[in-house]
C-alpha cells in the first residue's frame, strides 16, 4: 500500500510540474489517504506484536 501512495505522490509531482492542477490535487489526495491508511495499519500491527510478545 505504501508503494501505491508513493506512485500517486510521484504522479502528483509530475502533474504539478506540467501544470495539470486538478490531476495533481487528486493524485496528492489519494496518496495522502493511502499513506494514512498505511500508517494506521503499521501502528495496529506494532501494537499486536507488542501484546503477543508480552504473553
Amino acid at each position: 500500500m505504501l508503494y501505491w501512495a508513493l506512485i500517486f505522490l510521484v504522479v502528483a509531482i509530475i502533474a504539478g510540474v506540467l501544470g495539470f492542477g486538478g490531476i495533481a490535487g487528486a493524485a496528492a489526495g489519494i496518496a495522502q489517504i493511502l499513506f494514512y491508511i498505511f500508517l494506521g495499519l503499521l501502528v495496529i500491527s506494532l501494537l499486536f506484536g507488542l501484546f503477543n510478545r508480552a504473553r
